[in-house]
Formats: C-alpha cells, sequence, structure tokens
C-alpha cells in the first residue's frame, strides 16, 4: 500500500498560491497578445498570428499542463492525491486567469461572453461561465479527496464506476465546447477551401463566429459529472464510519 503524505497547512497556502500565480502570467501573456491582434478588444473572428507565434502559444500551453502537472507530482504520494492537486491547481489557474484579465483590462464584460478556450484539435468556444462552472467541480471534487484521504489515512480512490460518470460528463462538456465550430467546419469547408490544407483551415478560422452554444449538452455533461461527485462523497463517507 502506498503510503499517505499529509501536506501541511502552509504547504496547502504555497500550492495554491502558485494556481494564482499562474493565472496572473496566463492573463499577462493574452493581454500581449491582445495589445498586438486586438488593439481595439478581443472579438470574433480571430485575427491570424504568424507561425512562430501559433507554435509558441502551443508549447506554452504544453508547457503550463507540465507545470501544473510537476507541482501535482511533488505534492502528492499516490496517484489519487496527485490527481487531486492537479484538478486544484488547474482550476485555480482556469478561475484567477478571468479574475486578472478583469481587474487589469476590464474584460470579459459579463459571464456570458463568448471567449476561445483551446484549439487542439478544434476552436473550443463558450461563454466564460462555462470553463468557470468546470473549474468550481474541479476543486470540489479534488478537495473531496484530499479531504478523505487525509481522514481515512490513506487514498481514497475514485472506483470504476465514478470514473465512467466523470469520463463521460468531461467528454460531453468537451463536445459542447467544439460543436458550434465542428458544424461550421462542416458547412463552410467547401466555401473556404484552398489547395493547401493550413490555408483552408486558417481561412475558417480568421471568418469563424461563434452561433450558438448547445447548453442542453453543457448541463448534461455537468449533470454527470456532479453525479459522480456525490456518489464518490457518499461512498466515501460510508467507508469513513465502517472504518
Amino acid at each position: 500500500m502506498q503510503k499517505y503524505k499529509d501536506i501541511s497547512r502552509r504547504g496547502i497556502y504555497a500550492i495554491i498560491l502558485f494556481g494564482i500565480t499562474m493565472g496572473m502570467f496566463e492573463a499577462a501573456v493574452v493581454i500581449y497578445l491582445r495589445e498586438l491582434y486586438y488593439p481595439d478588444g478581443f472579438t470574433f473572428p480571430l485575427q491570424l498570428t504568424s507561425d512562430s507565434v501559433a507554435v509558441t502559444e502551443f508549447l506554452r500551453e504544453i508547457a503550463s499542463l507540465f507545470m501544473i502537472g510537476t507541482v501535482a507530482w511533488l505534492s502528492g504520494r499516490n496517484s489519487t492525491q496527485r490527481f487531486a492537486w492537479f484538478l486544484i491547481v488547474f482550476a485555480i489557474w482556469d478561475i484567477f486567469y478571468y479574475v486578472f484579465l478583469k481587474a487589469l483590462i476590464g474584460w470579459p464584460e459579463s459571464f456570458m461572453t463568448w471567449d476561445i478556450l483551446f484549439l487542439i484539435p478544434v476552436h473550443w468556444t463558450g461563454p466564460v461561465i462555462t470553463p468557470i462552472i468546470a473549474a468550481v467541480l474541479m476543486i470540489l471534487l479534488g478537495a473531496f479527496m484530499l479531504r478523505f484521504s487525509t481522514i481515512r489515512g490513506k487514498a481514497a480512490r475514485i472506483n470504476s464506476r465514478e470514473w465512467w460518470l466523470l469520463g463521460s460528463g468531461a467528454f460531453v462538456v468537451f463536445v459542447s465546447f467544439i460543436i458550434d465550430y465542428t458544424i461550421y467546419l462542416f458547412e463552410n469547408y467547401n466555401h473556404f477551401s484552398q489547395p493547401d490544407l493550413m490555408d483552408t483551415l486558417n481561412n475558417l478560422s480568421i471568418n469563424y463566429v461563434p452561433a450558438k452554444f448547445y447548453w442542453w449538452i453543457y448541463i448534461l455533461g455537468i449533470i454527470l459529472i456532479i453525479s459522480s461527485i456525490i456518489m464518490y462523497a457518499r461512498r466515501n463517507q460510508k467507508a469513513l464510519i465502517s472504518d
């Protein structure tokens, strides 16, 4: 059995501060990019960037995930703790990214403002409130995992049924973010088609304006995730009584 490692309150504060700091760095990079490409404020459609900027931005996102993963790895002794800390730090990063953007440039105007969330494999788009809700649930699940592990003195793992609900919910939420752009691709591919595939994709990208967010798909995914968290919490609460 893997040993349980308890983290001091000071260590918890340090991890939270790291997530907040990452949010500030993310916001700073986005502000720089918007000054260059959106001097009048961010709006759709996206502006075409140089290949070097696009590659750099992609690598920066990957590096950010490695940074979070490294902190999570160092903060936990087993896979349960590491996954919990990854969820928490990622979520704090995501939330404070928007907090700092709002504080520094007054964006987003509201929770319903559209944002580009990610670019791989296609554009992820949605109202700002949608990734924030997902981030809150990530913190909730991570906190439950750490709490039950602390009280029980061993890793409080997610079981297969809970994993199925959690994974299904995450996938459905992912679909809700990409479905509008995916529909746009199928409907407009021939219209913007070029001999070179990258030219075609660039043309599609710089002409895309989000048309609709499929709330029913997103809410379905969130319900599945919440169901998984509730099942996990109830099961471990019962285990505390029997331990």
